[in-house]
């Protein structure tokens, strides 16, 4: 299958007075038309810095930006910034973490949705009215000709939500991003959010990325999972080689991060120690080599030295890792 999304060895680094932030060191993936990309870490991953260069939200000015990121065989990197206006909210739409900062307080949702259609397609006030209803009807916001006039402030935090989706989806773009759609969620409604999402995406047919730190979320909505950590891309697969057969040694610590409901009770999360490094001074050779519990297994200093290339392990599943990389050649060569 063609990819419709290509990201390819993209970096993205600002100039501070402390030095310089390598936000994204390299990163390389791709989507299918009409799949599910997940892109998970912790904070501080490059996730959602990923994400701004896509769209092309972050300014030249403060960001060196390098690679490639190709949709439907145009780089959206080599656009200017009119053609990526034009692209934005069209062909491809972002959903933001807090719909309350994202949604302007003085202005009634329904101007917001009309002003996002009528940006894009020639309708009348009307025409983008009665779609800006439409869309509110189609996210699950009860009473939606009534609510249309309601200011952000009259809604809760998850029909709020509910309304960046429709004002994201209300052009039907080809391409979605949703940066952690449901962090300031409780549970009920982070599942209601999920599962429309799911639905919609079903219904439109649009290629979907969601952001996360959490695994949990994207159990049931992935087709393919990127794990980011220190701006590099650790580890790439299908959902079942991420969640059933996961490869380095943080992917797996970010799994035991995650309560089950088959598991003891009694039995305590198994967190990764320390903290994420910083992407001003990031440690030398694999990134995660300090938090690693089983760089002691990799053979010489080369956790410390060298930085693991991402490889193929298995068709379609790369990992960056040198104990992979060494139970792979072991593997090969002793079947020779």
């Amino acid at each position: 299958m063609t990819s419709f999304l290509e990201v390819d060895d993209l970096r993205v680094s600002f100039s501070t007075e402390d030095g310089v932030v390598r936000a994204v060191d390299g990163s390389s993936f791709s989507v299918s038309q009409g799949e599910t990309l997940a892109i998970v870490g912790e904070s501080g991953s490059g996730k959602s810095v990923t994400a701004q260069a896509i769209m092309g939200l972050l300014s030249r000015r403060s960001a060196d930006i390098s690679g490639r990121v190709v949709l439907e065989g145009s780089d959206l990197l080599a656009l200017d910034d009119d053609e990526m206006r034009r692209l934005r909210g069209d062909r491809m739409a972002m959903i933001f973490q807090d719909p309350l900062s994202s949604l302007h307080p003085f202005y009634r949702i329904g101007d917001q949705l009309v002003e996002a259609v009528r940006a894009h397609r020639k309708v009348s006030s009307k025409e983008a009215r009665e779609r800006a209803i439409e869309g509110l009807h189609r996210v699950g916001i009860p009473a939606a000709q009534q609510r249309v006039d309601d200011y952000p402030h009259q809604l809760s935090g998850g029909m709020r939500q509910r309304v960046m989706i429709a004002m994201a989806l209300i052009n039907e773009p080809q391409l979605l991003i949703a940066d952690e759609p449901t962090t300031a969620l409780d549970v009920t409604v982070q599942a209601q959010i999920t599962e429309l999402m799911v639905d919609l995406q079903k219904q439109t047919g649009t290629t979907l990325i969601i952001i996360t730190h959490d695994l949990g979320v994207v159990a049931d909505m992935a087709d393919h999972v990127c794990v980011m950590y220190g701006g590099r891309v650790v580890e790439y697969g299908t959902i079942d080689d991420i969640y059933y057969r996961p490869a380095m040694p943080y992917t797996q610590g970010l799994l035991a991060s995650v309560p089950r409901l088959d598991s003891d009770r009694h039995e305590r999360l198994d967190p990764i120690p320390g903290n994420p490094p910083s992407l001003i001074n990031l440690p030398s050779g694999c990134v995660f080599h300090p938090r690693c519990g089983q760089r002691s297994e990799v053979r010489g200093d080369l956790c410390a030295t060298v930085e693991p290339e991402l490889l193929e392990i298995a068709p379609g599943h790369l990992a960056r890792c040198h104990l992979t990389a060494q139970a792979h050649a072991e593997e090969v060569f002793g079947a020779r």
